[in-house]
């Protein structure tokens, strides 16, 4: 645990929830339209309504779920375990999840939103133009990081919740992915992160997935050189577990 810090690029402090990523998370989200409403009556009234508004209203709605063309999108909001560092693209938990649901027989689109080093915090900052309004299903992998810097599991839980309401408040469907604490870290601490998934899935009317790293965590043949991180083997086998419960999403959304 010595390195673990430097391995998962954590930060300190940590971004408060609800407030601005100061990296912005590498990722580009459409703008909000500018100021100015529709004039009441008059020639030329939508003439006046501003071009830009125009233009970001009809991209907004052409992307909304009901009128998306193609197979339903499965977004993973996450830091480096969903990002797949140290690994090809294709070796990565989204394509590697995409390959899982066609196993199943499962037709869904899975888009990564991962970026590495993000706390919970870091990924409500971004959750709402990361996770696109064309989204189904969202898994939210977050919270790693969280316990890498000793951050208060009540911080973890409050952001987590607030990003599963956000995802809810939209219709978007979610799915926690928890972790296991490892109890080298004290007892008491790791029972109070463990229930962080728990609650939050709760609180903010999710399903729980229990452990992302089930089976895979701390296993050596399955994890890459700094011990934290999983390998090519280990993400099939997280990919392979996780399928299923996405697959009953999509199904029940």
């Amino acid at each position: 645990m010595e390195n673990s810090q430097k391995l998962w690029r954590g930060r300190a402090p940590s971004t408060p929830a609800g407030s601005p990523s100061p990296k912005g998370g590498g990722e580009v989200g459409l703008s909000s339209p500018p100021g100015g409403s529709l004039p009441e009556g008059g020639e030329g009234g939508l003439r006046a309504l501003p071009r830009r508004a125009w233009l970001t209203g009809l991209l907004a709605f052409a992307a909304t779920p009901a009128l998306a063309k193609g197979p339903p999108v499965v977004t993973l909001l996450g830091d480096s375990i969903t990002a797949g560092y140290g690994l090809a693209a294709g070796a990565a938990l989204p394509a590697q999840l995409q390959v899982a649901l066609t196993k199943l027989g499962v037709t869904a689109a899975v888009r990564g939103a991962g970026v590495s080093g993000d706390t919970s915090a870091d990924g409500l900052a971004r959750a709402d133009f990361s996770v696109q309004p064309d989204t189904v299903v969202c898994v939210v992998a977050l919270g790693g990081n969280d316990l890498l810097q000793g951050l208060d599991p009540r911080t973890t839980r409050a952001n987590l919740t607030a990003i599963l309401r956000r995802l809810k408040a939209r219709r978007i469907k979610a799915v926690v992915a928890g972790l296991t604490a490892p109890r080298a870290i004290g007892s008491a601490f790791a029972r109070d992160y463990d229930a962080v998934f728990p609650a939050a899935a709760h609180d903010g009317g999710a399903v729980l997935y229990p452990d992302l790293l089930a089976g895979v965590g701390r296993a050596p043949g399955l994890n890459q050189a700094d011990g934290i991180h999983p390998n090519a083997a280990g993400v099939k086998i997280i990919a392979a577990r996780l399928a299923p419960v996405v697959a009953k999403a999509l199904k029940a959304r």
